[in-house]
């Protein structure tokens, strides 16, 4: 498997692929390892995912380095995306013992009734690319603390750094048998779900994520699916300064290219800021430079995948001759490299694809609304249910917005951002299950309630 720079086309690193053999040969090993990693205590699991977590910090220039190349992703970015996983895995290891240890429920005289969180077992840790780091810890690092053995699968465009996590993780402990890399493309993909795991965990494409569920229904485990978005933002008239709140939502719909399932995706704005809010918005996404990905200052690099391009050039395309206006870009420039110009379409309407399906890239339509009920009414009319955000100054008339509109984390003056205490969960065609907070701790456990008498 070769590894390309989606920055200049050049192949930077060539993989042999993971077979059905091999594949079971890491499955019999995490099986024979898992229990012992189980039983080492919970404060010992803990320290080592600590000890990960320095590594981490101590390696983050080459780190940044290595998934910039292989990613196209900003090196400023790259270098944000390591410290986001850092602070991350602190309010996981900080948390752990209070939520995976044994609850009692009830004593009485003669009885006690407790819970007991026992690990899954062996699960499959199927990630992405576009935040490899981040959507990374999410999964295994509560696995581990839970005391479960991980095959993990790293996306063909991020194995280079899924490598990287495999020699951290080994590094600060973690058993060579408790987690094993799985390398390969959808194949390699496929072959996982065949095996026998206790739990699959899938950060990705909504497609895909329907493949994974049909294909491991039958075995009656855990399936959690971290899927993407086409999150809606709205703009109320009542904001006090809408030069600073387009700015900071313009870094909301581009940031990392666009290439996140919490990226905003559609905005909608009051009739009565409409051209204020325009007009800024624009010439903050002109004054952001394009370019080599590790040039610092550098905003917008290359797209991971070669596919995305195409996949925005149809999007523009299908706006333009339904009735879209072009504010800016449109296009992929000439030259080397998986790059495309940030784009922003008006007088667009949701016949229009860029309005419907999600589009994971730097591209954005905005859309000019009468007042709440027509904004919350286009909010909805999605299959996603990732996020929503909502800007205004008055927190009630934000809440009441929020409230109606059927998503997984609700946004109140800010969008595009995860916090490890709060449950990530998407509704719809965004998943199902949710990652991080204590939810996200306990969805690697099985639980057992204990009935304790004499």
């Amino acid at each position: 498997m070769d590894i390309t720079n989606p920055a200049n086309g050049e192949i930077i690193n060539s993989l042999a692929q993971d077979t059905a053999e091999s594949l079971a040969g890491k499955y019999n090993a995490l099986v024979a390892a898992q229990k012992e990693w189980a039983v080492i205590s919970l404060s010992e699991r803990v320290e080592t995912l600590r000890r990960f977590k320095g590594l981490l910090s101590i390696e983050i220039e080459g780190l940044a380095e290595i998934l910039t190349t292989e990613t196209g992703k900003p090196l400023q970015q790259a270098r944000n995306e390591v410290n986001g996983a850092i602070k991350r895995i602190t309010w996981l290891t900080d948390n752990a013992e209070e939520y995976l240890r044994d609850e009692t429920m009830v004593v009485g005289a003669t009885t006690a009734e407790q819970i007991s969180y026992e690990p899954l077992g062996v699960i499959a840790n199927i990630s992405a690319w576009n935040y490899p780091y981040l959507v990374g810890v999410n999964v295994f690092v509560p696995a581990l603390l839970a005391g479960n053995a991980v095959l993990y699968k790293p996306s063909e465009f991020a194995t280079n750094t899924g490598l990287q996590i495999e020699r951290l993780l080994k590094s600060a402990g973690v058993p060579d048998d408790v987690f094993k890399t799985a390398i390969g493309a959808g194949d390699v993909g496929k072959a996982v779900l065949a095996l026998p795991l206790d739990g699959y965990f899938f950060t990705g494409s909504y497609q895909t994520g329907k493949y994974i569920y049909e294909q491991v229904a039958p075995k009656m485990v855990p399936c959690q699916l971290e899927l993407g978005g086409k999150d809606p933002l709205y703009i109320t008239e009542d904001l006090t300064d809408i030069k600073a709140v387009a700015e900071g939502t313009a870094d909301g719909a581009f940031y990392n290219n666009g290439q996140s399932c919490c990226s905003v995706e559609r905005i909608y704005v009051h009739e009565r800021v409409y051209d204020d809010y325009l007009a800024a918005f624009v010439s903050q996404v002109k004054a952001w430079k394009l370019g080599d990905p590790k040039e610092e200052g550098v905003y917008f690099g290359a797209l991971t995948r070669r596919a995305q391009v195409s996949l925005l050039e149809a999007q523009v395309a299908d706006a333009l001759d339904k009735g879209a206006t072009l504010l800016t870009g449109g296009k992929a420039p000439e030259g080397k490299g998986n790059y495309f110009e940030p784009t922003v379409l008006v007088n667009v309407t949701h016949e229009m694809d860029v309005m419907r399906a999600e589009s994971f890239g730097p591209i954005i339509g905005i859309m000019k609304v009468t007042g709440d009920d027509e904004a919350v009414k286009l909010m909805n009319d999605t299959e996603y249910g990732l996020t929503a955000g909502v800007y205004s100054q008055s927190k009630e008339r934000a809440v009441k917005i929020l409230k109606e509109v059927n998503a997984g984390s609700a946004y109140w003056n800010c969008c595009d951002r995860v916090s490890a205490a709060l449950p990530w969960s998407g509704r719809q065609h965004s998943g199902i299950g949710a990652t991080l907070s204590h939810q996200g701790l306990r969805a690697f456990t099985k639980p057992k309630g204990w009935h304790l008498m004499g």
